[in-house]
C-alpha cells in the first residue's frame, strides 16, 4: 500500500480519537482508555478492509464486525459516524437519556452495530455464529471481532475459541486489544492470561503478533488472515491504553473516567 493511503488511514484514526475524546467530555462518563487503544484497528477495518455499505446496513453480503468489549462503544460509534452510518452530530448525545448511543452498543437502535455487547466474553461466541452461518450459506463475507485483555479472563472466550478452531472458521478474524490493562489494574496482576499467543495457538488458531498502532502491520495481518485456510486467525495487537493522549497513555485510571473540559482541550490539541 502506498504511503499516501497509509497516511489517510492514520488520519482517520486520529479523527476517531478526537471524536472519542469530544463525546466522552460531553457525556461526562464513559471509557476512553480502551477506546483510544483500538482506534487504529477500527480505522483500518472500516476504511480499508471491510466490504460494507453504510446506506444499506443490513446488506446480506456485508462483512461483520463485533465489538466484544462493548464498553469501548465510543470507538465503534466514532468509526460508524465517520463512515456515514449516522450523522456525526449524534455523537454529542452519547450516554444521554433518549439517545441511541448508550454506554454499550445496541444493535436494535444503532445502524451498523451487529451485536449488542457489554457482558464481557460473549462477542466471540456471536462472531462464531455469524462465521458458521456464512459457511453454511456459502457466503463470502468475513467476520471480525475485537476482544479485550481483561475480557479473555472469561471462560466463555475459551469455549468459543475451542469452537472456532473445531469448526475451522477461516472466515473469522479476531483482534486482541493487548493494552495489558483492565478496570482493576494491570492484567498480569489481576489474572494473567499469558502467554496469550501460545494459548490461542493451542486452541487451533493461526496467530499473528503485531504493533496495534502500526497501520501497515494491521493491514498486512488482515491480508495474511484472508490467505489462511482451515483455521481462524487471532491478531494479537500490542497497544497502549489511552493511545494519543499523553496524560491518559498507560494509565489504568483512564479505563472508565471522562476528561474534564480542560483535559478535552489539551487532548484535542495533542491530537490536532
Amino acid at each position: 500500500m502506498n504511503q499516501n493511503r497509509l497516511q489517510e488511514l492514520q488520519d482517520k484514526a486520529k479523527t476517531i480519537r478526537r471524536d472519542i475524546v469530544t463525546m466522552l467530555g460531553e457525556a461526562g462518563s464513559g471509557h476512553p482508555g480502551g477506546s483510544l487503544s483500538a482506534a487504529d484497528i477500527a480505522a483500518a477495518l472500516y476504511f480499508e478492509v471491510m466490504n460494507i455499505k453504510p446506506d444499506e446496513p443490513k446488506w446480506p453480503e456485508r462483512d461483520r464486525f463485533v465489538l466484544s468489549k462493548g464498553h469501548a462503544a465510543p470507538v465503534l460509534y466514532a468509526a460508524l459516524a465517520e463512515k456515514g452510518y449516522f450523522d456525526k452530530e449524534e455523537l454529542k448525545t452519547l450516554r444521554k437519556l433518549g439517545s441511541k448511543l448508550q454506554g454499550h452498543p445496541d444493535m436494535k437502535k444503532v445502524p451498523g452495530v451487529e451485536m449488542s455487547t457489554g457482558s464481557l466474553g460473549q462477542g466471540l461466541s456471536v462472531a462464531n455464529g455469524m462465521a458458521l452461518a456464512g459457511k453454511l450459506d456459502k457466503k463470502d463475507y468475513r467476520v471480525y471481532v475485537l476482544v479485550g485483555d481483561g475480557e479473555i479472563q472469561e471462560g466463555q472466550i475459551w469455549e468459543a475459541a475451542m469452537a472456532s478452531g473445531h469448526y475451522q472458521l477461516d472466515n473469522l478474524t479476531a483482534f486482541l486489544d493487548h493494552n495489558k490493562m483492565q478496570i482493576d489494574g494491570k492484567v498480569e496482576e489481576v489474572m494473567s492470561p499469558e502467554p496469550v499467543a501460545d494459548k490461542w495457538r493451542a486452541f487451533g488458531w493461526h496467530v499473528i503478533e503485531i504493533d496495534g498502532h502500526n497501520m501497515e502491520q494491521i493491514l498486512n495481518a488482515v491480508e495474511e488472515a484472508k490467505q489462511t485456510k482451515g483455521k481462524p486467525t487471532m491478531i494479537v495487537s500490542q497497544t497502549v491504553k489511552g493511545k494519543g493522549v499523553s496524560f491518559m497513555e498507560d494509565q489504568v485510571g483512564w479505563h472508565g473516567k471522562a476528561p474534564s473540559e480542560e483535559q478535552v482541550a489539551q487532548a484535542l490539541e495533542e491530537l490536532a
